[in-house]
């Protein structure tokens, strides 16, 4: 069982103007897939902010996984891959290559997206859209092999038995 953070990055959000779908709804699939959700934040799209939670959450030794939603387009205020990559210890480029690729299959919209995806000491982060369903389909896409990192991150034994060749 992975333990989960999800990070909402928006500031009309967190000033409470707007309701937070995108949490609630990654929320509920997180914990479907039978994985535990540690904690859940609502932030402004600020650049300092967001890299004190993550540096924050990823140090504490707490979490396996962070999702962000929220932050990654072309609006100016759209700073979440900038603030991830700036705390980020190696990149999972791969992560993001697959959402984006699987996300062009439902909308040519997916290649504005901007999110970025790594590892800072061993947790996982993947930055989502923020509109519910874009970070939920896109969780769909990554969600198979997120325990088989967490393994890797963790340096479990059980590691090695996802190296196979069949599916």
């Amino acid at each position: 069982m992975m333990r989960v953070g999800i990070i909402t990055i928006s500031d009309r959000s967190s000033r409470g103007e707007r309701e937070d779908l995108s949490g609630p709804a990654l929320v509920k699939r997180i914990s479907t897939a039978g994985h535990q959700v540690i904690a859940t934040a609502i932030i402004p799209d600020d650049f300092n902010q967001i890299k004190t939670i993550l540096v924050e959450w990823c140090d504490s030794g707490n979490f396996d996984l962070i999702l962000t939603t929220g932050g990654t387009g072309f609006a100016p205020r759209d700073v979440t891959p900038e603030a991830t990559l700036a705390i980020l210890e190696k990149t999972a480029p791969g992560i993001a290559e697959a959402m984006r690729a699987q996300s062009l299959k439902i909308t040519p919209h997916a290649m504005l997206s901007r999110q970025q995806a790594g590892i800072r000491k061993r947790t996982l982060v993947i930055n989502l859209p923020g509109s519910p369903k874009g970070a939920v389909e896109n969780l769909e896409v990554i969600l198979p092999v997120l325990p088989h990192a967490v393994e890797l991150l963790q340096e479990s034994p059980s590691a090695e038995k996802g190296h196979s060749h069949s599916k």
